[in-house]
């Protein structure tokens, strides 16, 4: 979707006779960032693609309908994008596990409470997007993936125990088998810069990094090189404080054995 809603962009901007940085100007925008998206490698948020409209006499939002091949939230439609295209992704989750490192039933469970609530389908349609995005993990060795996880996404009891004792023994495996790096930020640590939220860090090939942050019904792209920098360096600052991998391992299993022996 992203690649047609630049490829419909550029023909727009061509058919007015503006350049890249002509059209970047009157939206106020970066040239940097109008490219990427009529590559297909970023989609605007809403207030720029009303920026394009105004500047093109367009009205792209009704021919631009994010989150067809799997429901997300609208304001998670970017991050989902490129996601797919990073070669390393570092997540931080400070009350859930993140997406694409749940299991079916911890998905399940995760997006089970909402309001107003989900139709059935709608349920099944967000978990079934969640799972899709898991695929990536398919590929034995991208993207990389770190995560860092505040102690409370182990201890929040998401679908009961057994769910709970699944969930951590998946991610056991993928720590064992070196798939995905692991560390815990555990409770006696106090606080720690990313207590405010979650953030998702991505690289990619052939384009700048980005970082995603989200909080309740809310979620931000960041491509600002300084804001991005800024995150990233968050980011360090709360890995250097967490847990080793292989201490954050152990803990990993003890407390999914511990769910166990509730079931």
């Amino acid at each position: 979707m992203a690649s047609a809603y630049g490829k419909w962009l550029r023909e727009r901007r061509e058919a007015a006779g503006l350049t890249q940085q002509e059209l970047a100007d009157a939206t106020i925008m970066s040239r940097t960032h109008i490219a990427h998206v009529e590559a297909g490698r970023r989609v605007p948020s809403k207030e720029d693609a009303q920026r394009l409209d105004r500047a093109l006499n367009t009205d792209v939002l009704s021919k631009f309908r994010p989150g067809e091949d799997g429901a997300v939230a609208d304001y998670f439609e970017a991050a989902r994008l490129l996601e797919q295209q990073a070669t390393m992704i570092r997540e931080f989750a400070l009350s859930c596990v993140p997406g694409i490192l749940q299991t079916p039933r911890y998905a399940r469970a995760a997006l089970g409470v909402s309001f107003p609530p989900r139709s059935e389908e709608e349920q099944a349609a967000f978990i079934a997007g969640r799972l899709e995005r898991a695929k990536i993990l398919d590929d034995p060795a991208t993207p990389v993936v770190w995560a860092v996880l505040d102690e409370s996404v182990l201890r929040r009891r998401v679908g009961g125990p057994a769910v709970m004792a699944e969930q951590l023994e998946r991610l056991v495996h993928l720590v064992e088998t070196e798939r995905v790096r692991v560390h815990v930020l555990p409770f006696g640590l106090g606080v720690h810069p990313l207590l405010q939220g979650m953030l998702s860090l991505m690289w990619f090939e052939d384009q700048p990094p980005a970082a995603y942050s989200e909080g309740v019904s809310i979620g931000r792209m960041h491509d600002s090189p300084a804001v991005v920098e800024r995150l990233q360096g968050a980011y360090d600052l709360a890995l250097s404080d967490a847990l080793p991998l292989t201490e954050s391992l152990a803990l990993l299993r003890a407390t999914a054995k511990d769910y166990g022996h509730h079931d």
